[in-house]
């Protein structure tokens, strides 16, 4: 009995062990989390922590979780969700997939990082594999808001030159069956940009 019950405690030190570990890891970029919402599951997901320590979620945007604890990335998404909710959101951060920590020589080139902003519901920094194209990146932008011009969306990339060039494509008329004329293959650091619908259109 004696002995069931010394190994029921190691056990249980164990366990307390890798949660205070958790909660004093500090995270960065390449990590995986895992982000629950209490009052809303269906705004659960994990997200990867990007080059620049951020992460994007809904309804908050891009929020820094490189250098932190989850338990602050746990207050800083509470803080920007709360006013979607009639109380403060109940938020749960953790760690399920740290980066790898072997050195990557600069030859590596598997993933792209484009930013989707204006009128849609998941913006900021996006990790895509190369390759993908516009209206695939779409896909990924949890849909548009209510006030998105889709006739007029913006691709915005800049040339060798540093100077930069401008494609529009018509969402809109493709999602009503257009034949698709132009869907360009993203490449690093392009912008893509859903205005906001003019008064009358």
């Amino acid at each position: 009995m004696i002995a069931r019950f010394v190994f029921a405690l190691f056990v249980l030190v164990l366990g307390l062990g890798s949660a205070s570990a958790q909660g004093n890891y500090l995270i960065k970029s390449g990590d995986r989390l895992a982000v629950e919402i209490l009052e809303d599951s269906t705004l659960n997901r994990q997200t990867l922590v990007l080059p620049d320590g951020k992460i994007s979620f809904p309804m908050a945007g891009s929020v820094q979780a490189g250098g932190r604890t989850t338990e602050q990335v746990e207050r800083a998404i509470a803080s920007r969700v709360a006013s979607n909710f009639s109380v403060t959101p109940t938020v749960y951060v953790s760690v399920v997939g740290v980066a790898l920590e072997e050195p990557r020589g600069p030859e590596v080139d598997d993933t792209v990082v484009v930013y989707l902003v204006g009128e849609v519901n998941e913006p900021g920094p996006k990790v895509i594999l190369p390759g993908t194209t516009m209206l695939q990146l779409l896909s990924q932008s949890g849909g548009f808001s209510k006030f998105a011009a889709t006739k007029r969306l913006q691709l915005r990339r800049k040339d060798s030159s540093g100077r930069q060039r401008l494609y529009k494509i018509n969402y809109k008329a493709i999602a009503q069956g257009a034949q698709i004329s132009n869907d360009p293959v993203l490449l690093e650091g392009d912008v893509i940009l859903v205005p906001e619908r003019r008064l009358f259109e």
